[in-house]
């Protein structure tokens, strides 16, 4: 079983490509899961309500089971599978990668638009820092006082984060 995987380490953002008079801007995200994945995306089209074009690709689980491209009316293929190609091409999961585009007046074509978005995409991952993380879950344990030092000298032991702890006083 795999026990971590490659994924970016903080948000990047405002990463700027210009071809043709349009300018394509690439953002990167960390994410968990649906609600993180929506959020980002909600705040993309905040940021830029007037851009032609908001497209992305996703990755998450631990091996990139949950996937999607989108072309948002790109022709097909030409925007979205480019983006999700760049999070194959760098083995990375739990990852939102979108490009948005404002139209510059001149058409770029398929060919062309396979192209910059691909090239958008991978400079914005350029400046992501990629990282291995090690899965983690979260577990409630529940024990007597008395075993208080036990536990914390084996959690300590596998470098556990304690999220909460609360004590019961002894009787």
């Amino acid at each position: 079983m795999k026990f971590e995987f490659r994924t970016i380490e903080k948000t990047r953002l405002d990463i700027l490509l210009k071809e043709k008079g349009s300018k394509f801007i690439g953002y990167a995200f960390p994410v968990n899961d649906e609600k993180e994945l929506k959020a980002a995306l909600e705040s993309i089209w905040e940021q830029h309500p007037k851009a032609t074009h908001h497209c992305y690709a996703f990755r998450m689980g631990l091996n990139g089971e949950n996937y999607r491209a989108n072309d948002d009316g790109e022709p097909s293929g030409s925007a979205g599978l480019p983006i999700y190609n760049q999070l194959l091409a760098n083995d990375i999961t739990n990852v939102l990668l979108v490009v948005v585009r404002y139209y510059g007046g001149t058409k770029l074509g398929v060919s062309g638009l396979v192209k910059t978005y691909k090239e958008s995409a991978k400079i914005t991952l350029e400046e992501a820092q990629i990282v291995l993380r090690e899965l983690e879950s979260e577990i409630t344990l529940q024990f007597p006082f008395t075993q208080q030092n036990i536990i914390f000298t084996f959690l300590n032991k596998f470098d556990a984060k304690i999220l909460d702890f609360q004590a019961e006083k002894p009787l």
